[in-house]
């Protein structure tokens, strides 16, 4: 039987190189971005924010109130004081049912 391969007979049989190279550049690229991003966490966190301020008064080395301390008069509740209306309707407990997202028995979503 002839022979068609064209090839020497002791000549090794080359396999085609593998595709790696698209491969490693994509995961280079991905490492990359995962450092970046965790560079700009750090650099974004690091930055104060302009609205926020020290609070003296919360420092540590502040004294703490105690169960006898009690809250200056300016900033007491009147125990004798009316509600008014408005106060009375914010402090009423909520009725009906709780909100959810399954629809009830034989009602239609839509």
């Amino acid at each position: 039987m002839p022979n068609f391969d064209h090839r020497h007979p002791h000549q090794p049989v080359r396999k085609p190189k593998p595709k790696t190279f698209g491969l490693s550049v994509l995961s280079l690229g991905a490492a990359a971005i995962g450092l970046g991003g965790a560079l700009l966490a750090v650099f974004l966190r690091s930055k104060k924010n302009p609205a926020e301020h020290a609070a003296p008064d919360l420092a540590l080395d502040k004294p703490r109130p105690g169960a006898d301390d009690r809250a200056p008069e300016a900033f007491r509740p009147d125990p004798t004081a009316v509600p008014t209306k408005a106060e009375r309707e914010s402090l009423r407990p909520a009725t009906g049912p709780a909100p959810s997202f399954a629809a009830d028995r034989g009602s239609t979503l839509g």
